[in-house]
């Protein structure tokens, strides 16, 4: 390995914010850091800016652009930076974000310190819509987890105790390559279904309560679904695809004393997608019908399987038969559920 780290920078039609997010990343303290730009084949110029830091800035010798054959996509994009990447670490952040200056040198010293797999740093929200800025700060617990299964059973205790994008995290480029660890060639969620699995297979993480990452929501980014007056039903399809892909994989890791709880996790995001096309029903084209929702929930365990869980049985059970019920009668009990927890 030539570097201590590489930020894999995903770059696409972002120009109007890429030198934010690139000067950002080049001010990082850490000296020992490969900056590994990925051209997903925009339109805008984004690439023809990340070549000028490269030919003017003082660290632009560590910039590294690699590009795609065509326009693929986020997943093969964060593919093809895992099988590019020279550092020992390896670190996303998306283009039309920013980092803060010590970065890298905070979560990097914790990695060495504890001999960690993934140290995760925490992160500030900000949201500018209708000329409105309102910042929320997400910070973690300063937590160090050294024991087998111990970091997998905290990620899976709650619903929300966990990020679900893959920016902000520092990861030993050995959990990739070891395990054969591949994003998802998918547009949405591909975030999601990594970090759902992620605990799953490594044993030594830190979590750090430093602010490291700004995540800037606005309008037209591929996360910001909060204003939108039309949605396209293969957008929510995709999403839906991806927790057929988690679901899939369930059976590798059911041995494990905390399956119930991140069974409880995937079948809970099937229910809250369910949900969230209840709620919007009125903008999203063509519609979903009672069928295709209730297959949504769709276990991939057997009854006896759910009936045999020690942790979360009611929850596990009741998501169970979400799956099994006739459409209408599924789909009107999610209803009523989602309109008692107002998600719809």
């Amino acid at each position: 390995m030539n570097y201590d780290v590489t930020i894999g920078i995903p770059v696409y039609n972002i120009a109007q914010y890429i030198r934010r997010g690139l000067e950002s990343a080049l001010a990082q303290t850490h000296q020992s850091i490969e900056f590994l730009v990925l051209d997903d084949c925009g339109t805008d110029g984004s690439i023809d800016i990340v070549r000028e830091y490269q030919q003017s800035h003082p660290r632009g010798s560590d910039i590294r652009i690699v590009s795609q054959p065509r326009n693929m996509g986020v997943g093969h994009g964060r593919n093809r930076i895992v099988s590019e990447a020279r550092g020992r670490y390896l670190y996303f952040m998306d283009g039309d974000d920013a980092i803060a200056p010590d970065t890298i040198s905070l979560l990097y010293a914790a990695a060495v310190e504890c001999d960690a797999q993934l140290v995760y740093g925490s992160y500030q929200r900000v949201e500018t819509f209708d000329g409105q800025t309102k910042t929320v700060a997400m910070q973690y617990e300063r937590q160090r987890f050294l024991q087998p299964d111990e970091f997998a059973t905290f990620a899976y205790q709650r619903y929300d105790g966990l990020q679900a994008m893959v920016w902000n995290i520092l990861i030993s480029i050995s959990v990739y390559r070891d395990n054969n660890l591949q994003h998802l060639p998918i547009t949405y969620w591909e975030d999601f279904t990594f970090t759902m699995d992620l605990p799953t297979y490594v044993t030594r993480v830190v979590m750090l309560p430093d602010v490291t990452y700004s995540y800037f929501c606005r309008y037209g980014s591929l996360s910001n679904f909060q204003k939108r007056k039309y949605i396209e039903k293969r957008e929510i399809e995709s999403t839906v695809g991806a927790m057929r892909f988690l679901k899939s994989g369930s059976r590798r890791i059911m041995h494990k004393s905390y399956f119930p709880m991140r069974m409880c996790k995937v079948m809970e995001t099937c229910f809250y997608i369910v949900c969230n096309i209840l709620h919007n029903h009125d903008v999203i084209t063509p519609p979903f019908n009672n069928r295709e929702m209730r297959d949504i929930m769709r276990s991939p365990l057997a009854l006896n399987e759910v009936l045999s869980f020690r942790q979360k049985f009611a929850r596990n059970l009741l998501l169970y038969v979400f799956g099994i019920l006739p459409p209408s009668a599924s789909v009107a009990l999610m209803r009523f559920i989602g309109k008692r927890k107002h998600l719809i």
